[in-house]
C-alpha cells in the first residue's frame, strides 16, 4: 500500500514542482499579460489528472500487453460510457462546433451528430461481432482476413488519422490557453501533451479511462456553466437566436436545403456520409469496445455515448450562437479574431472570470481525454499489428508491453510536431474521418461480413479508393485535383467524390474477391484467446 501511494504521489509532486517553476519564470523573466487565477486553477487541474492517472497504474492486475491496452477487459459500464463519450467529445469537437456554429452556420455543423450516428451504428452492427471474436484492435480482423501485410498497408491510413485526430485537439487547446490565460500558444500545446503521454504511458486503458471519467464531469459543468452568462450578455437565448437567424439566413439550420448550401449541396451530403461511417473504423473507438466485459456491455456503450455526445454538443452551438449575436464594439471589446477562437473568446470576455477559469478546465479535459485515447490506440496498433508479427513475432508480453510505452511517446511527440504547424481544427478535424472512410471503412466492412473476401480484393479495392479518394485533391495537405470530375469551384471539388472512393472501393473487394477465389482462398476469422 504504502509502495503505490509512493508510486502516485512522488510523480505527482514532481509535475506540480514543475508546472510552479514555470509559473515563476512566466511572472520574472516574461511580460506576457497571464491570467494567474486561471494559471493556477490549471496547475491544480493538471496535478489532480496526472495523479488520478498515476493512481490508474496502481490498479493493473497484469503488466501484459492485454493489461495495458484493454484494461484487462475489465472496464464496467459506466465508466466505458465515459471514456467512450470523452474520447469523441474533444477540443476538437467543442471548439470546432462553436467554431462552425459562428462562422459557416448551423448546417454546416454536421460532426456532433454524425459521429453520435456512428457511435449507435457502431454499437448496432459492429461492436457485438468485435468483442464476440475477442480482438486485441481494430486490425486483427483485417490481418486474420487479409493478411500481415496487407493489414500493415491498412495501418497507415488508420495511424495518420490517429495522429491528425491528435494534433487537430492540442491546437484546439492552444488557441483556448492562449486566449484565456494569454500564455503563448505553443508553450500551452508541448506542456498538455507531455502531461497526457506521460500518464498514458504510465498506466495505459485503466489511466485512460479514469481520467477520463473525473474529465467529462469536468467538461459538462464547465460547458453548461457558460452557456447562462454568455446569453445574458446578448439579452438571453430568443434574442440571441433572432439575431443569429438574421444574420446566417437558411444556414441557420441543421437541415441541408440548396437555398443554405447553393453549389454545395451535394458536398454536403458526401460528408455526412463521411462522419457518420467515417467515425466507425478507428481503433479509438474499438478499444473502448473490445474492453468491455462482455458482447451486451459493448452494445450498450457505443449507444449510450452517441446520446451523450449530442448532449455535450449543446453548449458549443449555444457559444457560437451567443458570438454571433454579440455587438462586441458596443460593448467596448474586440470581436474574436478568426473563428476558431469563438469558445475562449465568448468565454473569456463574456462570462465572470472564475467561470472562464472553470471553462478554461473544461476545454483542457475535453483535449486530454481524446489526446491519451489516441496516442494509446495508436501505439496498441504499432505494438499489436506491426512490431510484433512483422518484426518479433516471439515477443514476451512483457517486452510488448514496452514497445506500446515507446510508441506513446513518439507518436505523442509527431502529433505534438503537427499541432504546431495546422491552422483550422475543423478541417483537420474532417480530414482524420476522411481518410478511415475512404480507405479503411471498406475493408473493415468486408472483413467482418464478407466470408468471400480475401487478400487480391482487399489489395484492389485499397488501391482503387486510394486513387479516387486523392485524385480529388486536398486543400488543407496542399494536394491538387487530378482526376477530372465534375463540379470544381476555386480548385475544389464539389461532387461527392469521397462516397465514391469508399463505395468503388468497397464493389471492388467484393467483386475481386469472387473473381480470385482460386488464387487467394478466403481466411475465415477466429476466436483470440
Amino acid at each position: 500500500m504504502q509502495d503505490n501511494k509512493r508510486k502516485v504521489l512522488v510523480p505527482t509532486a514532481l509535475l506540480l514542482g514543475f508546472l510552479g517553476a514555470i509559473g515563476v519564470y512566466l511572472r520574472l523573466f516574461t511580460e506576457l499579460d497571464v491570467n494567474w487565477p486561471a494559471f493556477f486553477s490549471m496547475v491544480i487541474f493538471y496535478g489532480l489528472i496526472f495523479g488520478l492517472g498515476a493512481y490508474a497504474a496502481t490498479l493493473k492486475r497484469s503488466d501484459d500487453s492485454t493489461g495495458i491496452m484493454l484494461a484487462g477487459r475489465e472496464i464496467p459500464l459506466g465508466i466505458a460510457i465515459f471514456t467512450m463519450s470523452a474520447t469523441w467529445v474533444g477540443g476538437g469537437y467543442i471548439n470546432g462546433t462553436a467554431e462552425y456554429t459562428a462562422d459557416a452556420g448551423l448546417v454546416w455543423v454536421q460532426a456532433p451528430w454524425g459521429y453520435a450516428m456512428s457511435l449507435i451504428i457502431g454499437g448496432l452492427f459492429f461492436a457485438r461481432k468485435m468483442r464476440h471474436y475477442r480482438f486485441r484492435t481494430m486490425l486483427d480482423p483485417l490481418e486474420q482476413r487479409f493478411g500481415k501485410r496487407m493489414a500493415a498497408v491498412l495501418f497507415l491510413p488508420a495511424l495518420s488519422g490517429e495522429i491528425f485526430w491528435t494534433a487537430a485537439i492540442l491546437t484546439a487547446l492552444g488557441s483556448t490557453f492562449g486566449t484565456v490565460l494569454g500564455l503563448d500558444i505553443e508553450a500551452s500545446i508541448v506542456l498538455s501533451a507531455l502531461i497526457a503521454i506521460a500518464y498514458t504511458a504510465l498506466g495505459g486503458l485503466w489511466a485512460v479511462a479514469l481520467t477520463d471519467l473525473a474529465q467529462m464531469v469536468i467538461l459538462l459543468l464547465g460547458l453548461f456553466l457558460v452557456v447562462p452568462y454568455a446569453l445574458d450578455m446578448v439579452g438571453g437565448l430568443d434574442a440571441a437566436w433572432t439575431i443569429y437567424k438574421e444574420k446566417k439566413g437558411a444556414a441557420a439550420s441543421f437541415l441541408p436545403s440548396h437555398e443554405a448550401l447553393g453549389s454545395y449541396y451535394w458536398n454536403w451530403w458526401d460528408y455526412a456520409l463521411l462522419l457518420t461511417f467515417g467515425g466507425i473504423p478507428w481503433q479509438v473507438y474499438f478499444q473502448r469496445v473490445l474492453s468491455s466485459k462482455d458482447e451486451k456491455t459493448a452494445v450498450r456503450l457505443s449507444i449510450l455515448a452517441g446520446i451523450v455526445c449530442l448532449i455535450a454538443a449543446v453548449p458549443p452551438i449555444l457559444i457560437g450562437i451567443t458570438s454571433v449575436a454579440a455587438d462586441w464594439t458596443s460593448m467596448g471589446l474586440t470581436p474574436p479574431p478568426d473563428a476558431a477562437s469563438t469558445l475562449p473568446w465568448v468565454a473569456r470576455y463574456l462570462t465572470p472570470t472564475w467561470v472562464a477559469t472553470i471553462a478554461l478546465g473544461a476545454v483542457a479535459a475535453a483535449v486530454m481525454s481524446s489526446v491519451d485515447s489516441s496516442i494509446l490506440s495508436a501505439s496498441s496498433m504499432t505494438a499489436w499489428n506491426i512490431f510484433r508479427p512483422l518484426v518479433e513475432p516471439d515477443i514476451s508480453p512483457s517486452k510488448l508491453q514496452k514497445v506500446i510505452k515507446r510508441s506513446i511517446w513518439i507518436i505523442g511527440i509527431a502529433a505534438t510536431l503537427l499541432a504546431l504547424n495546422i491552422q483550422s481544427i475543423y478541417e483537420l478535424w474532417f480530414l482524420c474521418s476522411d481518410f478511415v472512410y475512404c480507405l479503411l471503412f471498406p475493408p473493415l466492412v468486408c472483413a467482418l461480413f464478407d466470408p468471400k473476401a480475401n487478400t487480391y480484393g482487399a489489395v484492389a479495392g485499397f488501391t482503387v479508393a486510394f486513387i479516387l479518394r486523392f485524385g480529388g485533391g486536398d486543400a488543407t495537405l496542399g494536394l491538387p485535383v487530378v482526376l477530372p470530375y465534375p463540379m470544381i469551384e476555386d480548385g475544389v471539388v464539389l461532387f461527392p467524390f469521397r462516397t465514391l472512393a469508399m463505395a468503388s472501393g468497397l464493389v471492388s473487394i467484393l467483386v475481386v474477391s469472387r473473381l480470385t477465389q482460386g488464387m487467394s482462398t478466403p481466411k475465415a476469422l477466429e476466436r483470440l484467446a
